[in-house]
C-alpha cells in the first residue's frame, strides 16, 4: 500500500535503547531514577506495563530481540540461523524473505533513516534505510570511543571512524540533525538505536554525581548468589563484580546504571524539542522501548541471560496521533507486536503472516492484548505466564527444574511455589501452554528431558 493522498500518515521516531529494566522509569514509580523526558512520554502516551521479549539463543539478547523488533516475528523467524547450537555468534542475520519495518514503510513512501546500533547484518541494513548517519555496528563499545559510519560509507565499504563524544550524544545529534534539516515531502520514519544503559557503564559526571550509592536501595529481590545453576552463571555478564555479591558493589553497579538512564534520557530530549521546535511533534508517533532488561542484584544475577521478569520486560512507551494520553496499557503483549501496531497508525499494510499483533485496540482499552507471553534463553530456560502466574522451566546438564510465581502478589518473584503439592495441576497446565506455543513457534526444546522433538 502506497502513500494516498489526503491520508494522514505519521512520521515515526523509534527510539530502542539496551539494557533498560521495566521498572526504572521515574512516572512508573521507580524511586531512585530521574528520567523527566521519558516521564513526559508516559503523562502524553501509552505505558505498556506487561511488555516481555521473547528471549535470545545465544547470550547477546539485544541482536534477536532487535530482529524481534524490526521483522515482526518471534525469535525462530527473526532470525536466519536459529538454532539451539548456534555456538559463539553474536550478531543475527535476518532472513532475505522477511520485510522489516522500515523496509515495509519505506516501500510505502516513507523517508527512512537510522542512526546508532546495528547488531544485525548489514544487507538488512542497506535495503532498510535510504540515509542514515553514526552507525555503529556491533554489541558494546567503550561509550567515548564509538566506531562508526554513515550509510554511504556502508556501502561504499570504508572503514570505521571513531564519533567525538559520548554515545548517546552522537547518536542523538544525529537524529536531531535529520529532525531539523529534513524535507517534509513525505512522512519519516527515523531507527534511533541506543548502546545505553549498557555496560562498560561510564556515565558522564554530572550524571553520576546525581546518584549517592549509598543511598541507593537494593533491589527488593536482591540476593548475594543465586540459588542454583541456571545454565549460564559463567556469562561475560555475570563476572562483572565478585562473588558473593557485595551490597555496596551492587549499588555503585545501580548509581552507574541511573546515571547512564538520566543521561540518555536528556539527549532523547533533545530530539524531542527538534520535533517541537520545527513543528512536527504533532504528526510523530514517538515510541521508546528497550531490547530487554538487566538483573543488576536481582535473584543473585548481574546480567540478563535469564527469564525473570526484571530482565525478560521492559519499557515501552508509545506516544502520538491515535495514541491515548496519560494511559497504563496493562495487556500483555511483546515489543515484536509494535510492527503491526505502527503499520494501523500509519495506515499501511503490515505483511500477512507476521507474529506481530496489532495494539491499537489495546491502547484504548478495548482488549487486544495476548492471554500468555512466552520467552526462551538458549537451550536452558523457557518461560510462560497468563499475566498472573509465571513458570520457569530449566534444563541444565540433562536435569530439570521448575520454578512458578504468583506475580499478583509476588511480583518480585522472591516465592517460588512450585514445590507445593497444590500447585501441580497449575503446572501442568501452564506447561502444556508451553509446549504449544514451543511446537507453533519450532522450538525444538519442550522443557522436559523426556521430550525433546527432534
Amino acid at each position: 500500500m502506497s502513500l494516498g493522498a489526503g491520508l494522514p500518515h505519521p512520521n515515526i521516531l523509534f527510539v530502542v535503547v539496551d539494557d533498560h529494566r521495566a521498572d526504572a522509569i521515574g512516572a512508573l514509580g521507580h524511586p531512585t531514577v530521574c528520567t523527566p523526558v521519558l516521564d513526559g512520554l508516559v503523562r502524553r502516551g501509552t505505558a505498556f506495563t506487561r511488555a516481555t521479549i521473547q528471549g535470545s539463543l545465544m547470550p547477546a539478547v539485544c541482536a534477536p530481540s532487535r530482529a524481534c523488533l524490526l521483522t515482526g516475528n518471534g525469535v525462530f523467524r527473526a532470525d536466519a540461523e536459529a538454532r539451539l547450537d548456534r555456538g559463539p555468534i553474536f550478531e543475527v542475520r535476518l532472513p532475505v524473505e522477511a520485510c522489516t519495518l522500515p523496509e515495509r514503510l519505506r516501500a510505502a513512501g516513507y523517508e527512512t533513516f537510522v542512526t546508532g546500533k546495528w547488531h544485525n547484518d548489514l544487507p538488512a541494513l542497506l535495503r532498510s534505510f535510504e540515509s542514515g548517519q553514526k552507525i555503529f555496528h556491533g554489541g558494546m563499545c567503550d561509550h567515548t570511543a564509538v566506531p562508526v559510519r554513515d550509510l554511504e560509507e556502508i556501502q561504499r565499504g570504508e572503514p570505521a571512524r571513531i564519533g567525538g563524544g559520548f554515545s548517546s550524544e552522537i547518536f542523538c545529534d544525529a537524529a536531531e540533525k535529520f529532525v531539523r534539516e529534513r524535507g517534509r515531502e513525505r512522512p519519516f520514519f527515523a531507527w534511533v538505536a541506543l548502546t545505553s544503559p549498557h555496560d562498560p557503564r561510564t556515565p558522564p559526571a554530572e550524571y553520576r554525581a546525581l546518584y549517592d550509592a549509598a543511598q541507593i536501595p537494593l533491589p527488593k529481590n536482591f540476593r548475594t548468589d543465586h540459588e542454583f545453576d541456571n545454565g549460564e552463571l559463567a556469562v561475560r555478564d555475570e563476572r562483572l563484580a565478585a562473588r558473593p555479591l557485595s551490597p555496596d558493589v551492587v549499588r555503585e553497579h545501580l548509581a552507574d546504571y541511573y546515571g547512564m538512564i538520566s543521561h540518555h534520557d536528556a539527549c532523547i530530549g533533545r530530539v524531542l524539542t527538534a520535533l517541537r521546535e520545527t513543528g512536527q511533534e504533532e504528526t510523530t508517533v514517538v515510541v521508546y522501548v528497550s531490547d530487554h532488561g538487566l538483573a543488576l542484584g536481582s535473584h543473585g544475577l548481574l546480567g540478563k541471560q535469564n527469564l525473570y521478569d526484571h530482565s525478560v520486560r521492559v519499557p515501552l512507551i508509545v506516544a502520538g496521533p491515535g495514541v491515548p494520553g496519560a494511559r497504563r496499557c496493562d495487556a500483555l503483549m511483546q515489543p515484536l507486536d509494535l510492527y503491526a501496531t505502527l503499520c494501523e497508525l500509519a495506515g499501511v499494510t503490515a505483511p500477512a503472516g507476521l507474529d506481530s499483533h496489532s495494539l491499537v485496540a489495546a491502547m484504548a482499552g478495548n482488549g487486544g492484548g495476548r492471554q500468555w507471553v512466552c520467552s526462551v534463553y538458549r537451550d536452558v530456560q523457557r518461560m510462560v505466564t497468563d499475566g498472573r502466574w509465571k513458570l520457569i522451566v530449566y534444563r541444565v546438564d540433562g536435569a530439570e527444574r521448575v520454578q512458578l510465581f504468583d506475580l499478583a502478589t509476588d511480583p518480585d518473584e522472591c516465592c517460588d511455589l512450585a514445590a507445593e503439592p497444590s500447585r501441580v495441576a497449575r503446572i501442568a497446565e501452564l506447561r502444556a501452554i508451553l509446549q504449544t506455543w514451543q511446537a507453533k513457534a519450532g522450538d525444538r526444546w519442550f522443557g522436559s528431558v523426556h521430550s525433546l522433538i527432534t
